[in-house]
């Protein structure tokens, strides 16, 4: 079969690769339509690996060599494993990618992106970037008819903004502010957005990310280039400040600003990672009561079926979206450009073009 092979920083090919073969017990075959790229593709061609085993073996999948990407797909189940009921054969499904074990403390207690065993298709394992991918049922949730296969790509990372906003406990009435307006800072905009918020706030440094937050529900644009961004979003709420910000750039000042920015007993959320560790202000946090939460991917269970519905009464997929690309062009129009800053959004592939 064809996919998009990793072998090293720069070196994604399309190629000839043996088949995934049949679904063992609660798997499930899926012939994907569609892939989107994100930033860590981008970062693992354009640095890596980082996260793809190339060279040592994956504790959890096992894997050890040139790995098939993407862990952001849709797709049409072609066969089932054995003791799988709750999917069948031409279901139309997103898969979360994220593979837990279901018997560690973590999984127990609901927390599967925090598996002692976790790994992801893509990254870790064969992902969805060719003819055929194996899934775990657990992780795939069918499409409804009202999601088109373009916007179905998207429902991965969006779950993950969901599952941030959650952790963040964001909800009806409170004023939020989100600093970084990338791949998933639009997510967190768009998904925030249906949250019956009293007030939305985007900070960026790019003008035109600004633009596509007030498209997609914020209710303000900060421009951080000529903006104090702590005093900005203080006036924004009265001079309080924000119920929860949520640090989504990796700026390595972003989440000090992020705690100025917080109201007293507020929440700080961070999402972007950071490249060193950063200096933070945890003085003003400790004087005020602010929490800092930390976040990781999503909850298959509860994020996904939350994103497709997002996804189904907006038009964020429209919104976002930059490119869709033949799997012919997946370099030279999708990832390189992501790589550069140059994609004009989120990049999604035609897998079978």
């Amino acid at each position: 079969m064809r996919a998009a092979v990793f072998h090293g920083a720069g070196d994604v090919r399309i190629e000839a690769v043996a088949a995934p073969g049949e679904p063992e017990p609660g798997q499930v075959l899926i012939a994907p339509s569609m892939a989107a790229i994100c930033g860590t593709d981008a970062s693992e061609y354009a640095h890596g690996p980082h996260m793809i085993p190339l060279h040592t073996r994956h504790p959890g999948s096992g894997h050890v060599g040139p790995l098939v990407l993407g862990h952001e797909f849709v797709g049409r189940v072609e066969a089932v494993g054995d003791g799988v009921e709750s999917l069948a054969v031409g279901d139309r499904v997103v898969s979360g990618a994220g593979i837990s074990c279901g018997e560690c403390a973590w999984c127990r207690e609901g927390r599967t992106n925090l598996c002692a065993s976790y790994y992801t298709l893509g990254l870790n394992t064969h992902g969805g970037l060719a003819d055929q991918v194996l899934s775990p049922a657990s992780i795939c949730v069918p499409v409804p008819d009202s999601v088109a296969d373009v916007g179905a790509a998207m429902a991965q990372p969006l779950a993950v903004a969901i599952h941030a906003l959650d952790r963040g406990g964001v909800g009806p009435g409170m004023t939020v502010a989100v600093l970084g307006i990338g791949g998933i800072g639009g997510f967190l905009i768009g998904a925030a957005s249906t949250r019956e918020l009293d007030r939305l706030i985007a900070v960026d440094v790019d003008p035109g990310k600004l633009t596509l937050a007030r498209a997609i529900g914020a209710d303000e644009a900060i421009d951080a280039r000529d903006a104090d961004v702590a005093a900005a979003i203080g006036e924004a709420t009265g001079g309080e400040g924000a119920d929860v910000v949520i640090e989504a750039s990796g700026v390595a000042a972003n989440p000090s600003i992020a705690i100025h920015a917080t109201k007293r007993g507020g929440r700080v959320v961070i999402v972007g990672l950071q490249a060193d560790p950063p200096p933070v202000d945890i003085f003003d946090a400790a004087l005020r009561e602010v929490d800092l939460i930390a976040t990781v991917a999503h909850i298959c269970d509860s994020n996904l079926p939350a994103s497709l519905d997002v996804l189904a009464r907006t038009e964020l997929a429209g919104e976002v979206l930059g490119e869709v690309v033949p799997m012919t062009r997946l370099v030279e129009d999708a990832i390189a450009p992501l790589a550069a800053g140059t994609a004009p959004g989120k990049m999604v592939v035609e897998v079978s073009a």
